[in-house]
C-alpha cells in the first residue's frame, strides 16, 4: 500500500488541498486492487476504475489548473498552494500512483489471472496457430480499418481523439536525409477491439491490439525499415465553459462545447516507457507537452479498458458472489404505488433495495388516466432510459409533462441533448435549467386527480434517475405525498422553469439560496446546545467536504465539544483530530463493491433527531453554482432507518479508513477482533426485511368474503 505524501506545503493551514485529497481517494480505490482478500477480477475492476478516475481528473481538474498557470494566476487556494505548486505536487503523486498501478497489474494481477486461465499473450510467445489467427485478424480487419498518417513535421501533427489509443511509428531516415528520423501515427478506431481472442487449450487467451499492430506494422509501410512502434495516448482539457450569456440557444451552445473539447489543448501524454528519446521528444514537441505532463508507463496503456475483461463468461469464481437488489417490502409487486404512498412514506436504500419502484411510479403515472401532469428533473440517465420513455409516453397521451434536462451534465451532454430533442418531439415541455447554474436536484412531482381532490406524489433522491447506476451506487429514494413538501417542490420547479423568484420554503432548503445557510444553522444549533450543557451530536455522509464555511462551522462545533462523525467518500479538506481545532471530529471513508453516493445528514437537535437527504455534496460548486435540494425526512420509521444506516457505516472495521490530520488514511481496526463490513450488513438487512415480509404474508390469515374472486 502506498504511503500518502504531505497534503499541503502550508502546514499551518486549516484545510487540506482539494486535488491531493482526491488523489488519496483514488489511492483508496487502488488499495482495493492491491487487496489479496478480494477476488481477482474484482481487483482488476478496481484497478480499471482508478485509471478511469484519473482520466477524468486530468480532463477536468488538471486542465483547469493548467489554464490558470497559463493566465499567470498565482492566487493560493485555502490550503495555501498556488496553481503551479498544485500541479507540481499532482505530477509527483500521480507518478507514484502510476508506479503502484503497474506494479499491481504486472507483478500481481496479470500472473495470477494467467494461472487462473485468463492469459495475456505477448507476441514473442504466440504459438504457430495463434500467430496465424492474429495474422488473419490483422489482414481482414485491422489493416482495413486503421489508417497510418505520415507526419512530416511537428507543426503538421494530426488532430487525435481524446483518450484514444494510438501508436507512433519511427521509420529509418530516407536516403536523401540520412540524419532525419521519419514519423507516422496510427490512431486506433473506436470500433476496434482492444483484446484479440486467441485459441487456447483451456481458459481465455488474448493479445492486445497494440501488440498485433507492432507485430505486423511493416504491412502499413511496405519497403520501409521500422525502428519503433510505440503506443501512446493523449488527454485533452475538458474544462471548457458554456458562454450562456451570449447563447440564444443553450442546446446549440452545448454542441459547440463538445466540438471545443475535441480540439482542446493536451494536458497529459501517456506513453510506453520503452520509447526512445527521439520519439518521445517528437511527440512532446508536437503536443506542446512537458516532462511534468508526461507519464512513461511500464505496461499496457489505458488500464480502464481492462474493465471489459471483468465480465468474461466462465470466470465467476474470480468475482464477488452476486448481491442482487432486493424488492422493497413496502412496495409489493402488483400493488399500485399511488395506494402505497397514500398510506405511508416509502424510503428505499439502493442498491440493496431495487430502484424498480421509482421506475414503476413514473410508468404508472404515464399510464394512469387520472394523472394530470409530471414534472421531473433529469441530470444523468441510462442509454435506454425507461423513465424517459415513460415521460415521452405520458406526453403523447396528452398529460402535461415538464422535463428539466440538464444539458451541462459533464460528459453526458450529448446524451442529454438527444433526450431533450426526443422529449420535445413527443410533446413534453423541456427546460434546460437556470442560466449560470446546473440543475442537480433529483425530484419528480406527479399531480393526480382523486375522489378527495388533487394530490401530489413526490420522489426525492440523492442519485440520478438511472436504473443502471442504481444497481452500483448507494443512494436514497424518498416517496411521499406530504403536502408541505409538495408545495415546496412545486415552488422549486417553478423557480427553475419560470421567472418567479425563489420563495421561502416550508420544509425544503435549496441551493444556491438557502441550503448552505440551513446547514450552518443546524450546525450552529448543535454548537449552542453543547455550550448550554446539552447533548449535541452530528453525523453526516457526503461524497465530498470542501466548503470553507461549513468546515469552519464544524471546527467551531468541535471546539464547543460537539461529537461529529463524518463519512466522506472522496475529497475532504477538513483536518480531523487536530488538538484545539477538531479533536471531536472523526472522518472515515469507505470504498467497497458499491460506490458510496448517498448524502445523509443527522443532527441530534435536543433529542428530536432531525434527518435530511440531499442531492448536494458540501462543496462550493454545489452550494453556489447548482440548483440542489436538502429534504427533511420526518416520517419516524424512515428517519430511524436512515440513522441506523449512518451508524452502520461507523461500525465498519473491514473497508473503513480513518482520515488523519496530514491527509493520509489508516485502517479502522476492530477493538474486539470481530470484523464488521457495513455494505455486507446493509445487504443482509435488505434480505432479512423481505424475508420477514414474506413470512408475515404467509402467516397472515385473511377471511375470504362472499363475492370475492
Amino acid at each position: 500500500m502506498a504511503t500518502a505524501i504531505d497534503m499541503s506545503d502550508n502546514t499551518s493551514s486549516r484545510y487540506l488541498n482539494r486535488e491531493l485529497s482526491w488523489l488519496e481517494f483514488n489511492q483508496r480505490v487502488l488499495d482495493e486492487a492491491l487487496d489479496p482478500e478480494i477476488p481477482l477480477l474484482e481487483r482488476l475492476k478496481f484497478l480499471a476504475i482508478t485509471a478511469s478516475n484519473l482520466d477524468e481528473f486530468f480532463r477536468v481538474r488538471v486542465g483547469g489548473l493548467q489554464l490558470m498557470v497559463r493566465q499567470g494566476l498565482t492566487r493560493r487556494d485555502p490550503s495555501g498552494m498556488t496553481p503551479q505548486e498544485q500541479l507540481d505536487a499532482i505530477a509527483a503523486r500521480v507518478q507514484k500512483m502510476a508506479d503502484d498501478q503497474y506494479a499491481c497489474y504486472l507483478n500481481d494481477l496479470e500472473p495470477q489471472l494467467a494461472e487462473a486461465g485468463m492469459c495475456r499473450i505477448r507476441p514473442e510467445d504466440l504459438t504457430g496457430t495463434q500467430r496465424d489467427v492474429v495474422e488473419h485478424v490483422f489482414d481482414s480487419e485491422i489493416h482495413a480499418i486503421l489508417t497510418p498518417m505520415a507526419v512530416t513535421s511537428t507543426g503538421e501533427f494530426p488532430l487525435l481523439p481524446n483518450q484514444m489509443l494510438n501508436v507512433c511509428v519511427r521509420l529509418a531516415p530516407a536516403e536523401d536525409a540520412p540524419d532525419e528520423d521519419r514519423f507516422a501515427v496510427i490512431p486506433f478506431a473506436p470500433a476496434s477491439s482492444r483484446f484479440i481472442s486467441l485459441p487456447a487449450e483451456t481458459g481465455y487467451a488474448y493479445l492486445l491490439l497494440e501488440d498485433a499492430v507492432a507485430q505486423f506494422a511493416g504491412r502499413f509501410f511496405v519497403g520501409e525499415t521500422i525502428l519503433e512502434c510505440i503506443p501512446f495516448r493523449i488527454t485533452r482539457n475538458a474544462d471548457v465553459s458554456v458562454r450562456e450569456d451570449s447563447a440564444s440557444d443553450l442546446l446549440v451552445e452545448m454542441e459547440h462545447v463538445l466540438d471545443e473539447r475535441r480540439t482542446a489543448s493536451c494536458v497529459r501524454l501517456e506513453i510506453a516507457d520503452n520509447a526512445s528519446e527521439e520519439l518521445l521528444g517528437f511527440l512532446q514537441e508536437a503536443l506542446e507537452i512537458t516532462d511534468n505532463e508526461t507519464l512513461q508507463l511500464a505496461g499496457p496503456l489505458d488500464l480502464s479498458a481492462f474493465f471489459r475483461l471483468t465480465d468474461r463468461q466462465g470466470f465467476d469464481h474470480l468475482k464477488y458472489d452476486s448481491w442482487p437488489a432486493q424488492p422493497s417490502p413496502d412496495c409489493p409487486t402488483g400493488a399500485s404505488l399511488f395506494d402505497v404512498i397514500a398510506l405511508q412514506d416509502v424510503l428505499l436504500y439502493h442498491p440493496y433495495e431495487s430502484f424498480e419502484p421509482v421506475v414503476r411510479l413514473i410508468e404508472e403515472a404515464a399510464n394512469d388516466p387520472d394523472v394530470l401532469s409530471i414534472k421531473q428533473t433529469l441530470y444523468r440517465t441510462s442509454r435506454n432510459s425507461p423513465i424517459v420513455a415513460a415521460l415521452m409516453r405520458a406526453a403523447e397521451r396528452g398529460k402535461q409533462v415538464t422535463a428539466i434536462v440538464e444539458l451541462k451534465a459533464r460528459f453526458d451532454e450529448a446524451r442529454n441533448i438527444e433526450w431533450a430533442r426526443a422529449l420535445e418531439q413527443a410533446g413534453a415541455q423541456v427546460i434546460y435549467g437556470v442560466k449560470g447554474l446546473k440543475t442537480h436536484a433529483k425530484t419528480c412531482i406527479i399531480v393526480r386527480r382523486e375522489p378527495d381532490g388533487i394530490q401530489r406524489y413526490l420522489h426525492f433522491g440523492t442519485g440520478n434517475y438511472n436504473e443502471a447506476t442504481a444497481r452500483l451506487y448507494s443512494d436514497v429514494s424518498l416517496m411521499t405525498r406530504d403536502e408541505e413538501l409538495g408545495d415546496d417542490a412545486v415552488a422549486f420547479i417553478n423557480a427553475i422553469t419560470g421567472y418567479s423568484q425563489p420563495q421561502p420554503y416550508r420544509k425544503l432548503a435549496a441551493a444556491p439560496i438557502g441550503l448552505r445557510d440551513a446547514l450552518l444553522q443546524m450546525i450552529a444549533s448543535e454548537t449552542e446546545r453543547k455550550k448550554q450543557g446539552q447533548e449535541a451530536r452530528i453525523m453526516a455522509k457526503v461524497n465530498a467536504l470542501v466548503d470553507p464555511a461549513l468546515i469552519d462551522a464544524l471546527y467551531e462545533a468541535s471546539q464547543a465539544g460537539v461529537k461529529i462523525r463524518l463519512n466522506i467518500r472522496g475529497i475532504c479538506c477538513l483536518k480531523p483530530g487536530v488538538k484545539g481545532l477538531s479533536e471531536n471530529i472523526e472522518v472515515i471513508s469507505i470504498v467497497d463493491r458499491f460506490l458510496e453516493h448517498a448524502r445523509i445528514a443527522y443532527f441530534h437537535h435536543g433529542g428530536e433527531g432531525r434527518v435530511f437527504i440531499s442531492s448536494a455534496d458540501w462543496m462550493p460548486r454545489n452550494l453556489d453554482r447548482r440548483a440542489e435540494l436538502l429534504v427533511p425526512v420526518d416520517d419516524p420509521a424512515c428517519r430511524q432507518r436512515l440513522i441506523t444506516i449512518l451508524e452502520t457505516y461507523f461500525r465498519d472495521t473491514v473497508k473503513a479508513r480513518r482520515l488523519l490530520p496530514d491527509g493520509s488514511h489508516e485502517r479502522v481496526v476492530s477493538k474486539d477482533d470481530r470484523s464488521f463490513r457495513a455494505q455486507e450488513r446493509l445487504y443482509k438487512d435488505a434480505r432479512e426485511a423481505i424475508a420477514r415480509a414474506e413470512h408475515q404474508r404467509r402467516t397472515l390469515f385473511e377471511p375470504h368474503r362472499p363475492g370475492e374472486a
